[in-house]
């Protein structure tokens, strides 16, 4: 018997012996057999969720505490029931919406994954470089050189730790204890800026709790903080407009960085990779919950609270006494776009036309402007001093990038072992890491300006419009015979599914919907893009509950 084999029949036995037993004593088992669940957590913790927890609380303050939490848990709903339907069918999934579904369904999943993993990987590279010479080295304008060789060793680092993984059973067990170390050092960093925040007495933590607690009208307004200077404005209306603009787009990437496309995408896989089967179901769910939803809340908590209790309703940082900004320059003067006052000027007439705004304009437009992980990092500067600030943010920050990056190659190699119909094949698979990690490693270089926006919008916009999609096929295989057959849940339990998974779904919708019609409105094709976007979310839905009927009568038929 292999060594696979025994592991396997191990996890099997422990899992017998804690079947009937109390949940105290099946969460002990459940934690010495965790796995995949601890990969979703390496790849959610990475710079989308640095970034979307930093601006979160640079815009709204502890008033959206509660949102990261509910994408996760909405994410782990989705992924719970992915786990279920993989684990009852042993079927790898893009065959089975395939056959079970449609086929245009499984096919827009796959490519949408395959985009994500390579356009995605870019801004890690970029984060991770940084975070090495800056935060870590003190390098402060590195050449292309030193950014190159960083990228480098991140790559050589990432391709193998998934050589690793492709050993087989002990390669995957070293391969998990290293990105459950790099999550735990993740969360570790951010948690330390919040004990020095406390010590300090710069956390209010009963506005934090309450916080917790939803409030939707901060989805389409700006919090209080901001509402003395709006009134002092001559352009009230439009900082109105704008701040809430800010919070919208800042919503929904905190939202969408919970949950990725790519995510429901590495969970079955990597489930199957470790040959778990039904009795594993129970294992799954548990996984979910540590390896993800514990290091993702704690993380982006910390980094939200650090961030709002030194920048919300700040300005001090960015402005000096003249008026003018300190730093930040070309994030302080892009604040500004559109302002009424500024429509026809441009470059330095623009620039100096806005040092002479008015005190609540210019006070307005500082208090909105993004801080960078640099900026967060001297949070810790009184207590810790400036050195140990910059290593233990640079830590946390390489954490992030460098454990999404082994994740994104991961995903990767999965789908082009799909892609080119060779399943378990290991050329396959490393060709798929090295096509996105080869991508990565050019992000530092390609990643910014135009270049940027010409890769980002296209790929958010089709991402964020086949997470809902992901969510509703996995709902609709949730509820097919021909997919689940006998194992379909009925009655008690079916019902608790249906309402979770629909909750869940409804809320991925509604907030795709919501992000994408507000850019359809742009101009040129960053405006078409969404609109695209829209029609082919339409069509998926439709196609997807047409299909599901004529499956389910075939299947009916057949019996």
């Amino acid at each position: 018997m292999s060594s696979n084999e025994d592991q396997l029949n191990h996890e099997i036995e422990i899992l017998d012996s804690v079947a009937d037993k109390s949940p105290t004593v099946k969460a002990k088992a459940y934690l010495k057999l965790s796995g995949p669940g601890w990969l979703q957590g390496a790849i959610t913790l990475g710079g989308g969720s640095l970034a979307g927890a930093l601006y979160l609380g640079t815009v709204s303050g502890y008033k959206l505490m509660w949102l990261q939490p509910l994408a996760m848990i909405c994410g782990i709903i989705m992924l719970s029931a992915i786990a279920y339907v993989t684990l009852s069918t042993g079927q790898r999934p893009f065959g089975a919406i395939n056959r079970g579904i449609s086929p245009l369904l499984g096919w827009s999943w796959l490519i949408a994954t395959v985009m994500a993993n390579i356009v995605w990987c870019m801004p890690q590279f970029n984060l991770g470089q940084a975070a090495v010479l800056q935060n870590l080295m003190g390098v402060t304008d590195a050449g292309n050189t030193a950014k190159a060789g960083v990228c480098l060793v991140f790559l050589v680092l990432a391709l193998l730790v998934n050589m690793a993984y492709q050993s087989g059973s002990k390669g995957i067990a070293t391969f998990e204890r290293i990105l459950k170390s790099m999550v735990a050092v993740i969360v570790i960093s951010f948690f330390l800026v919040v004990i020095t925040l406390t010590v300090k007495g710069a956390v209010p933590w009963g506005e934090i709790i309450g916080g917790f607690f939803p409030n939707f009208g901060y989805l389409f307004n700006p919090t209080p903080e901001y509402a003395p200077l709006i009134k002092a404005s001559a352009h009230g209306d439009w900082w109105t407009d704008a701040i809430a603009g800010k919070q919208r787009d800042v919503i929904i990437t905190a939202f969408g960085t919970a949950v990725g496309i790519n995510m429901t995408f590495l969970l079955p896989y990597s489930m199957l990779r470790k040959k778990w089967g039904k009795k594993h179901r129970g294992l799954a769910i548990f996984d979910l919950s540590i390896g993800l939803l514990v290091p993702f809340v704690l993380a982006t908590g910390c980094v939200l609270i650090a961030s709002a209790s030194q920048f919300h309703g700040s300005h001090d940082d960015i402005l000096g006494e003249d008026g003018k900004p300190k730093t930040l320059a070309k994030g302080y003067y892009g604040a500004f776009d559109k302002h009424p006052a500024l429509i026809d000027l441009k470059d330095d007439a623009r620039k100096e036309a806005i040092d002479k705004l008015p005190e609540a304009d210019r006070h307005l437009g500082a208090m909105i402007v993004k801080r960078g992980n640099q900026e967060l990092a001297t949070t810790l500067k009184p207590l810790a001093g400036d050195f140990v600030a910059q290593i233990i943010f640079g830590v946390g920050v390489v954490g992030m990038a460098l454990s999404t990056i082994i994740i994104l190659m991961l995903i990767n190699g999965f789908t082009f072992q799909e892609l080119l119909g060779k399943p378990g094949d290991k050329t396959a698979y490393m060709i798929g890491c090295l096509v996105s990690g080869i991508a990565g490693f050019f992000g530092p270089f390609i990643w910014k300006g135009d270049a940027a926006a010409a890769l980002a919008i296209p790929t958010s916009v089709i991402g964020a419009s086949l997470i809902p999609i992901a969510y509703f096929t996995f709902l609709l295989m949730m509820n097919s015979r021909s997919v689940l057959g006998e194992h379909r849940p009925s009655g008690g339990k079916r019902y608790m599914w249906n309402c979770l998974m629909i909750a869940a779904t409804s809320i991925a919708t509604f907030g795709t919907i919501w992000v994408l019609s507000g850019k359809a409105s742009a101009p040129g094709w960053k405006g078409m893009i969404p609109t695209v976007g829209l029609i082919f979310l339409g069509a998926l839905f439709v196609v997807g509950v047409i299909s599901f009927i004529i499956k389910e009568k075939q299947y009916s038929a057949s019996k």
